[in-house]
């Protein structure tokens, strides 16, 4: 699918940017040149191919969902500048 200069002067208009009169027809000659490799991805024959999520055949192991603290409060409470009743202290923004 060929793109001309008004495609161009339309993608830019759509995009919020602005395209230099002269660098008009290399955005064409590139953008129809993308949509040339796209198109040739549609030549390849997926029938049978599932859809992949890696490239690499991983099982994920499943793990227990389990709540908990992390059992280091005090830890890192130590680096608050004020803590008070196991909770950080800060000081008061809205009245």
């Amino acid at each position: 699918m060929p793109v001309d200069r008004a495609t161009v002067l339309k993608i830019a208009s759509l995009a919020r940017i602005e395209v230099p009169e002269g660098e008009l027809d290399k955005l064409a000659s590139e953008l129809s040149n993308i949509l040339g490799w796209v198109e040739q991805l549609d030549a390849v024959d997926t029938d049978g191919v599932p859809p992949m999520a890696s490239v690499i055949n991983v099982a994920r192991r499943p793990r227990a969902d389990v709540v908990n603290d992390g059992g280091i409060r005090d830890k890192i409470l130590a680096n608050a500048p004020d803590a008070h009743d196991g909770y950080f202290t800060v000081p008061k923004v809205i009245e």
